[in-house]
C-alpha cells in the first residue's frame, strides 16, 4: 500500500508521518507499505524543520536526506491512501480530484472510523464514515514556531494514531478475507478494539521517547 502524507509546508507533520511509517514498514518486514509527503504550500527545496527532525529521531526514526515537495496529481493519483494533517486539506483534495475522495481521510479521521467501526480496509473506512458523529475538529495543528514539547506533542499524537492504523489495514491485507465464526475480522490492532489474534509487536519503534 503506498500511503500519502499531506500538511501545508512540507517540512513538519507530513514527514513525521512519512518517516514513522517508512520505519514502521521497516521494522515489521512489510515489504508493501511505502510512503511520500507534500505540501499544499510547500517550501520546495527545504529540508526537515530542526526540531520535527528531532522529533523523528525520538520516535526512532530517520529525518535525513529530505527535500520538501509540492503536492502534484500524479502524487494523489498513485496513492492508494492519502492522509493528510487537517479537514481543510483533505477538502482540497477531494475538490481538486474528486476521484480520490473514497481515499482521502484526516489522519484522525481514518483512525477514529477505523478504531469506532472496525473497518479494515480503505473502503471500509469510508464507507463507514458517514454512519459516525463526528465530536470536534480532526485536525493536527502545525507546531511550526511553537516550543520543543509542542513538536513532541505532534509526533506522539501522529504515532499513537497511524501506527495502530497502519498494522491494521497491513494485516486486513495479508490476512484477506479471514473473518472469526460471526463475520468479524479476526485482527483487531486498534486501541479499544476486541483482539482476536496476536498483534504484531511494536514496541521497538520509541514511540514518545524523545531524544
Amino acid at each position: 500500500m503506498h500511503v500519502l502524507f499531506v500538511c501545508t509546508g512540507n517540512v513538519c507533520r507530513s514527514v513525521i508521518a512519512e518517516r514513522l511509517t517508512r520505519a514502521m514498514a521497516a521494522e515489521h518486514g512489510i515489504d508493501d507499505l511505502t510512503a511520500e509527503s507534500a505540501g499544499t504550500r510547500a517550501l520546495v527545496g527545504f529540508g526537515v524543520e530542526p526540531l520535527a527532525a528531532q522529533t523523528i529521531t525520538g520516535l526512532g526514526a530517520e529525518a535525513g536526506n529530505f527535500s520538501a515537495r509540492k503536492l502534484k496529481p500524479e502524487m494523489i493519483a498513485r496513492a492508494e491512501l492519502i492522509l493528510t494533517m487537517t479537514e481543510q486539506i483533505r477538502d482540497h483534495i477531494v475538490e481538486s480530484d474528486p476521484a480520490a475522495s473514497g481515499r482521502t481521510f484526516t489522519l484522525l479521521e481514518a483512525y477514529r472510523v477505523a478504531k469506532v467501526s472496525g473497518a479494515r480496509t480503505v473502503a471500509a473506512i469510508d464507507s463507514a464514515r458517514n454512519d459516525l458523529a463526528l465530536v470536534g475538529r480532526e485536525n493536527i495543528a502545525d507546531p511550526v514556531g511553537l516550543s520543543s514539547e509542542k513538536y513532541c506533542a505532534v509526533g506522539d499524537r501522529i504515532a499513537e494514531t497511524l501506527v495502530p492504523l497502519l498494522l491494521a489495514l497491513h494485516t486486513r491485507r495479508q490476512a484477506g478475507s479471514a473473518t472469526d465464526t460471526r463475520g468479524r475480522p479476526r485482527l483487531v490492532l486498534l486501541p479499544g478494539g476486541r483482539v482476536e489474534a496476536p498483534q504484531p509487536p511494536v514496541e521497538h519503534l520509541r514511540i514518545g521517547r524523545h531524544a
